[in-house]
């Protein structure tokens, strides 16, 4: 499959970018044709500009500076997003590339009267996200409900790719994390792909 790998971390040495070295491993060790998009060291601009905003509900989409992240995307068959978990929300590089790649006429398409959307992924068939949290596990799951997961799979993978199969797996208490912990997790990983 065609695998792309989207890291959101400002730091290098950080778990999550070496969480995306297990995952790219991982992923090539089962033949899949690889390609990582970080959007820290790409200087991926998250802000929507006027011109794509006016244009969501134009005739077309008018993408300043994305379009070959949109045709990317509109080629990908399996979608693996790795990102921290800040304050219940995606990074705002992350949610900037939500904004402006998955975008009307490529993502998506608005019904005549503007009131739906239908999916126009057609080639996306599965979505991975591997995330990690500060906070324990409970917060996140008993108390928020999974914010990230439900807004992903619902709101952005559901409304734009028809039957996509997605998973969602999180490293909770990363402030607390032993080398066991993170070697287990990565193992979690192998088996999750």
């Amino acid at each position: 499959m065609k695998c792309l790998a989207v890291i959101s971390h400002p730091l290098k040495d950080s778990l999550c970018n070496d969480l995306l070295d297990e995952v790219a491993d991982e992923l090539e060790r089962k033949n899949h044709e690889v390609r990582i998009k970080d959007l820290y060291e790409e200087a991926f601009d998250p802000v929507l500009t006027r011109d794509e905003r006016a244009s969501y509900y134009g005739n077309e989409y008018a993408p300043s500076g994305t379009q070959k992240d949109i045709e990317q995307l509109c080629e990908t068959e399996y979608l693996v997003l790795i990102f921290p978990t800040w304050w219940f929300g995606l990074p705002a590089i992350l949610k900037g590339w939500l904004d402006r790649v998955w975008v009307p006429g490529a993502a998506y398409a608005h019904s005549v009267d503007n009131k739906s959307i239908s999916p126009k992924l057609n080639a996306l068939k599965k979505v991975r996200v591997i995330t990690t949290l500060g906070s324990p596990w409970w917060v996140d799951r008993l108390i928020l409900r999974q914010p990230i997961k439900r807004a992903l799979k619902y709101g952005v993978v559901g409304a734009c790719s028809r039957g996509c199969d997605f998973e969602m797996l999180s490293l909770y208490d990363c402030e607390n994390l032993t080398q066991d912990k993170i070697n287990r997790f990565k193992m979690r990983i192998r088996r999750f792909l």
